[in-house]
């Protein structure tokens, strides 16, 4: 079986070759550069804690310590503290750190890996596909032809893979601009980020003004100014008058010292693929998709489009095509961006026409500046992760399913769990790796041996029925989880999605809801390799 060919080398791309690696499929990585990239302090990511343990499960490095954790968040209109939030354990904070430390962190960790190989100074200009794979040709020093199962175009924006497929890219140009500084210097707030509207020193012109600041480690910190609608000029002079006004007027008359790092303009496009999968080729990232206003990230999306097609790849790689399964990507993770873009759509007019919001927005009692923090802190339809709710693989009504504190299609709670090993990991520890998840809800059973209750009661049944399942799946057993009452048997996705909950072992309907979660079953293919264990599983479990 060919390798899958991944289309660009920046961190969506990098992470979708982990993702497919560590489920034991190979990978070729089309870098058009030299396999290296130059820092930039003013080119930063805000991870939430979802992103963060994806990489951290990939990469085994913890990100904290290339970042900033914020202490807090605090909304500011003129002179008045509008909001506070103070982050803890139930309420983690983002993170905040350079993209250069990220993509660094991925690469090395690719190094590291037998399956995948990157060819650098490689730019794609050709694909050719066929029934049982495809053709990508390179220019270059390298310049050749490489073969491939799958393409995964994450080469950003300008994407070639899109172009080459001739899909449409509709949305909207410079929705939002922004000064952007990088410096090292000592503020009022010691690791807290804020946000400042209508700061006194600025009085006048459009949206009279808006600056965000976000802390770095080491003193340094990233501030962005909203701009003013249209194409003026931004120089160092007017960058660096942003800069000390802002300064002095946080500080209250004195200018502190700084050290001015970086700088640049950052510009908001609001853009949508029309198709995300053409046959074997398939678009993630800024090549799919733009967005970013208030406080959104594209990167983070991205990453979580990496997350979703990367088991999704593996299983077809593995066991055979679904092509539900792979059709429920686009379907999937473009009706949540397009969510996200419809929702910064709507709330922007408002945002910065200065209108009325709660005559505008039925049944909405938060104010402005609420729903800008919602985007900077990933709540809400802002922010938030998105849920699967309307997946096709979510499986049809079942009479035994139960509900518990996470919608189906959902993300989980990370909780602990006891594994089959008998140790006691997090959840979020056991995703990426290609099984089904089923998750016992048992209380109690943390205090015992695992071999005093493995045997008992409920268990050998459950674990029977886990063994009958249509695709491998690891059976975890938790003390407790939020909205869950005993009994209650958890089946999550290999992207940690709750498909359904059932009260009690129920084999038909969990072999229903996995079928129906893996896309049904696979087409039968010759140039395939088969699981023809899992198959007689799946056959013995089904009578």
């Amino acid at each position: 079986m060919d390798p899958v060919i991944v289309a660009g080398a920046g961190p969506v791309g990098l992470t979708l070759a982990l993702a497919l690696a560590r489920q034991e499929v190979p990978c070729v990585v089309l870098d058009e550069g030299p396999g290296k990239d130059e820092p930039r302090a003013a080119r930063t990511v805000v991870l939430r804690e979802d992103t963060v343990a994806l990489v951290e499960r990939l990469t085994g490095v913890r990100l904290a310590g290339l970042g900033c954790r914020w202490a807090g968040w605090r909304s500011m209109r003129r002179k008045q503290v509008t909001r506070e939030v103070e982050f803890d354990d139930a309420d983690p904070a983002p993170l905040h750190l350079p993209q250069h430390e990220l993509t660094g962190v991925l690469r090395t960790a690719l190094a590291r890996e037998s399956l995948v190989k990157v060819a650098v100074d490689s730019r794609l200009d050709g694909i050719e596909q066929e029934r049982s794979g495809v053709t990508a040709h390179t220019r270059g020093p390298g310049g050749t032809w490489w073969r491939g199962s799958y393409l995964v175009g994450c080469d950003g924006p300008r994407s070639t893979v899109r172009k080459l497929q001739d899909i449409r890219f509709p949305g909207r140009t410079a929705v939002e601009r922004y000064a952007v500084a990088t410096l090292r210097t000592e503020l009022p707030w010691t690791d807290e980020a804020l946000l400042h509207r209508m700061p006194p020193w600025r009085t006048s012109g459009p949206s009279a003004g808006e600056v965000v600041g976000r802390p770095l480690p080491d003193g340094v910190w990233r501030l962005d100014w909203l701009l003013p609608p249209g194409k003026d000029l931004v120089t160092p002079k007017l960058l660096v008058n942003r800069v000390r006004e802002t300064l002095t007027g946080w500080a209250e008359g004195v200018t502190p010292s700084y050290e001015l790092l970086d700088t640049g303009v950052h510009t908001v496009h609001h853009r949508l693929a029309r198709r995300w999968r053409v046959g074997r080729v398939f678009l993630a990232g800024d090549a799919a998709h733009l967005l970013g206003a208030l406080g959104t990230q594209g990167l983070e999306e991205g990453l979580r489009d990496a997350d979703n097609l990367a088991w999704k790849l593996a299983l077809a790689w593995h066991h055979g095509p679904r092509e539900a399964l792979l059709d429920s990507y686009q379907e999937e993770r473009r009706s949540v961006i397009a969510a996200r873009l419809r929702a910064a759509d709507q709330v922007l007019p408002l945002l910065r026409g200065g209108g009325g919001l709660r005559s505008y927005v039925p049944g909405s009692s938060r104010g402005h500046d609420a729903l800008l923090a919602d985007g900077h802190l990933g709540r809400g339809a802002l922010g938030a992760p998105g849920a699967y709710a309307d997946s096709p693989l979510t499986p049809g009504p079942l009479a035994g399913e139960t509900a518990v504190g996470t919608p189906p299609g959902s993300p989980v709670a990370d909780v602990r769990v006891t594994a089959e090993d008998g140790t006691f990991v997090r959840l979020r520890d056991r995703l990426g790796r290609g099984s089904l998840l089923v998750v016992l809800i048992a209380p109690g059973t943390g205090v015992w041996d695992r071999k005093h209750w493995v045997t008992a009661g409920i268990m050998p049944r459950l674990a029977a029925a886990v063994t009958a399942l249509p695709h491998r799946a690891e059976l975890l057993v938790a003390e407790a989880y939020p909205g869950a009452a005993a009994h209650t048997v958890l089946l999550v996705r290999p992207d940690g999605h709750l498909v359904s909950a059932f009260s009690g072992v129920r084999p038909a309907d969990l072999y229903a809801a996995a079928e129906a979660a893996l896309g049904g079953a696979a087409t039968d293919t010759t140039d395939t390799p088969r699981d023809e264990d899992a198959e007689a599983r799946a056959a013995a479990g089904s009578r």
